[in-house]
């Protein structure tokens, strides 16, 4: 998405109003385009493949230095490095963890508690009428503004789509704490890789059509009486 192109709960009419972007654009702006998507998964990818044909200590510092080069690269480029660094940030804890331990499995433990995390909060917020997906888009897409506040049925289609979000994200990180527990490392960075972008990809994919749908269904313009 471009600057003047983000106000994705305004109707896409009348002069000299802002352009609702596309499906595309948006998707593409919170994915960080094909390349965010393959160059945060690079990392895990390399760390799986080195720790499968060699030791713990080799695929750590195979997986930190590919997530550096790939910041370094995004740096050098002068290209956003938000989802280089979320990468690197958490390829890093992981790592620290699993030197510490001396234990595969606990590479992935971040990010399983985090996962936890996130989709008891997401519920959470479901549960108390703030739900956090409505709040996200308020932030990442409508500019700040939220007036789907003012709206009954936008708050209930934020609603439904934050305990959706929640639901799934339990059940992807259910999976990696049960290999987890039952100590299958292999399993497990498969299983990080395959429950990573494609279910967040889909989650994002539902949430903007709904969006986009349900804000043209209120806002547009009623019949005229005996019309």
């Amino acid at each position: 998405m471009t600057t003047g192109q983000d106000r994705a709960t305004e109707p896409e009419t009348g002069p000299g109003e802002e352009r609702l972007p596309t499906l595309a654009e948006q998707m593409a702006e919170q994915l960080g385009g094909w390349r965010g998507l393959v160059e945060s998964s690079v990392p895990v990818f390399v760390f799986v493949v080195a720790n499968i044909v060699g030791e713990l200590r080799p695929a750590i510092i195979a997986s930190v230095a590919t997530a550096l080069l790939i910041a370094g690269l995004r740096l050098a480029q002068r290209r956003p490095v938000r989802h280089a660094v979320n990468g690197l940030f958490g390829i890093a804890i992981g790592a620290f963890i699993a030197l510490r331990t001396g234990e595969e499995r606990d590479f992935y433990l971040p990010g399983i508690l985090y996962g936890i995390g996130y989709g008891l909060v997401l519920l959470l917020s479901a549960v108390i009428r703030q739900p956090l997906v409505g709040w996200l888009w308020s932030v990442l897409v409508a500019k700040g503004r939220a007036d789907w506040r003012d709206d009954p049925r936008l708050v209930r289609t934020f609603t439904q789509l934050t305990v959706l979000w929640g639901v799934v994200w339990l059940a992807k990180v259910g999976v990696q704490a049960a290999l987890w527990y039952a100590h299958q490392d292999t399993a497990l960075g498969i299983a990080r890789l395959a429950l990573g972008y494609p279910p967040y990809a889909l989650l994002l994919l539902i949430t903007v059509w709904t969006v986009r749908r349900v804000t043209r269904e209120t806002r547009a313009p009623e019949p005229l009486p005996g019309g």
